[in-house]
C-alpha cells in the first residue's frame, strides 16, 4: 500500500508536470484533504447510530444464535475438523461475526481458528485444505449488513442509502460459493509438499485468547411480553407492506418494480425496529446499551480520517492532474464491454490489497461521480461483496507462521473476481 500511495502521487505530479495542470493538482490537495475530513464529520452520526444497534445484537446474543445456525453447513465444508473440535467453534464464531459486520470479535476468532487448525496440521509451514477453505470464506465476506456503505452512502446525501443492500448480499453470496468451489476443486492439483524445519515449533496457540462472554453476549431467555411484541410489529408491518403493494397495482405500477423499491426504502426502519423488538424479547437494557455502542461508533468515525485524508488527497490529485481521465478512457472499451465501467477499475484492483484504501476510493469515487449513479452503486456494492485477500492472509496465515499458502491466494483472488462479476451483475439486474 505504500508503494500504491506513492504512485498515485507521483504520477499525478509528474503528468501535471507534462499537462500543465499542475495548479489544479495544487488545489486539490488541500481541497481534497478538507473534503476528507468533512466526510468524516458526516459519517460520525450515521457510524454511532448502526454501531450502537449492532451492540443491541450483540448484546442479546445473536451472535451465539447466528453461530448456531452456522454449525450444520460447517461441519460439511470442513470433514477434516472433527464437530467438537475448539478449530469448529472458532471458525463458525468467526464467520458469524463476520456475516454481522462485527469485525473486531471476527479477528480474533479467525486466529484462534487458524492456530487451532495448525494443531490438526500433519505439515508444519504449509496450509492445510480446511486452512486454505477458511480463507475463501473469510475473504469473500458473506455480510448481512454492509452497514458502514450505508452509512457513508448516507452522509454523502443519497436519496436511497439502502439501495445497494440485496445487490450487495447477492453478489458476496456468490462469492462466497465461488471462493468455496476454487477452494475444493484446486486442493486437489496443490499437494501439501514437506514441512520446513523453522517452523517446526509453531502450533501452540495459547497467544491469541477468544474475546469473553460479556463480548460474545450472554445466554438470555426470551420474555413472553418480548415476543408478544415481536409478533404485534410482524403482523403491523406485514399488514402495511400488503396495503402499500396493492396501492401501487391500483396506481398501475408493476408488482416487481413496486416490491423492489418498497424493500430498499423500507429494509432500515424494518430493521430497526426489528433489532430493538429482538433486544425487548431478550431483556436487553436497549437504550444504555445503544449509547454504548454509539460511543464506539464515533471513535470508529474519527479512526478513518486519516486513511480517508491519505487517499483522497492522492486521487484527487490523480483526477485533477488530468492522469485518470486518460487512464479512464483508455480501459473503457474494455472493462465497459463487460458492463464494468472504467472508473470502478480503481476501486476493484484495490481492495483485495486495502480495506481502509478501498473505502476511500469509493467515497472519492462517490464524490465526483455521485452516490446514487450507476458507478456509484457498483463501488458500493464491490465495497461489501468480498475481502482484503492480502490483509486475511498475511494476518491469519502469519499468526501460525505458515509460509506455503499452497492454493489459498488462488483462491481468494478467485473469490475477488467473483465478487466483482457479481457485483457487476446485480447493480445492472437490479439498480438499472
Amino acid at each position: 500500500m505504500n508503494y500504491i500511495w506513492m504512485g498515485l502521487i507521483v504520477s499525478a505530479v509528474v503528468y501535471g508536470a507534462f499537462a500543465g495542470t499542475m495548479e489544479a493538482v495544487s488545489k486539490a490537495s488541500i481541497d481534497s484533504a478538507k473534503s476528507a475530513v468533512n466526510l468524516a464529520i458526516g459519517l460520525v452520526g450515521v457510524m454511532a447510530f448502526w454501531l450502537g444497534m449492532m451492540r443491541i445484537v450483540r448484546e442479546a446474543g445473536f451472535l451465539r444464535t447466528l453461530a448456531g445456525w452456522v454449525r450444520p453447513v460447517m461441519t460439511r465444508l470442513f470433514p477434516e475438523v472433527p464437530a467438537e473440535h475448539p478449530a469448529m467453534s472458532a471458525m463458525i464464531l468467526n464467520i458469524a461475526a463476520n456475516m454481522l459486520g462485527l469485525a473486531n470479535a471476527a479477528t480474533p476468532f479467525g486466529i484462534k481458528a487458524m492456530m487451532e487448525l495448525n494443531r490438526l496440521n500433519p505439515v508444519s509451514g504449509v496450509a492445510t485444505n480446511s486452512m486454505v477453505l477458511f480463507l475463501a470464506i473469510n475473504t469473500s465476506n458473506v455480510a448481512l449488513a454492509p452497514l458502514g456503505v450505508i452509512g457513508l452512502r448516507a452522509a454523502m446525501g443519497s436519496e436511497n442509502p439502502a439501495a445497494i443492500w440485496i445487490p450487495t448480499l447477492l453478489a458476496t453470496l456468490f462469492s462466497t460459493a465461488v471462493g468455496i468451489t476454487a477452494a475444493k476443486l484446486l486442493q486437489r492439483f496443490v499437494p501439501p509438499g514437506e514441512a520446513f524445519e523453522a517452523d517446526a515449533e509453531v502450533g501452540g496457540g495459547d497467544e491469541v485468547e477468544l474475546p469473553s462472554d460479556a463480548e460474545l453476549g450472554e445466554r438470555r431467555e426470551t420474555t413472553r411480553g418480548g415476543c408478544l411484541v415481536g409478533i404485534a410489529f410482524a403482523l403491523s408491518v406485514t399488514v402495511a407492506a400488503l396495503w402499500t403493494l396493492s396501492a401501487a397495482q391500483g396506481a398501475g405500477v408493476a408488482t416487481a418494480d413496486a416490491l423492489r423499491d418498497m424493500i430498499s426504502t423500507w429494509l432500515l426502519p424494518v430493521l430497526i425496529g426489528t433489532i430493538l423488538c429482538y433486544g425487548a424479547a431478550k431483556r436487553v437494557a436497549l437504550y444504555d446499551v445503544a449509547i454504548e455502542g454509539a460511543k464506539e461508533g464515533f471513535q470508529v468515525a474519527i479512526r478513518i480520517i486519516p486513511y480517508l485524508v491519505a487517499i483522497l488527497v492522492a486521487a484527487g490529485m490523480l483526477r485533477a492532474s488530468g492522469l485518470l481521465g486518460a487512464v479512464v478512457g483508455m480501459l473503457a472499451p474494455f472493462t465497459e464491454s463487460v458492463g464494468l465501467p472504467a472508473e470502478a477499475v480503481p476501486m476493484a484492483l484495490l481492495r483485495p490489497l486495502s480495506g481502509s484504501g478501498a473505502y476511500a476510493i469509493m467515497a472519492e469515487i462517490m464524490q465526483a461521480e455521485g452516490p446514487d449513479s450507476h458507478v456509484g452503486y457498483l463501488v458500493s456494492t464491490l465495497q461489501g461483496s468480498t475481502e482484503t485477500t492480502f490483509y486475511v492472509l498475511a494476518v491469519y496465515f502469519g499468526s501460525v507462521g505458515v509460509t506455503r499458502v499452497r492454493h489459498g491466494l488462488a483462491a481468494g483472488l478467485i473469490a475477488d473476481l467473483a465478487g466483482v462479476i457479481g457485483a457487476v451483475a446485480a447493480v445492472g439486474l437490479l439498480l438499472r
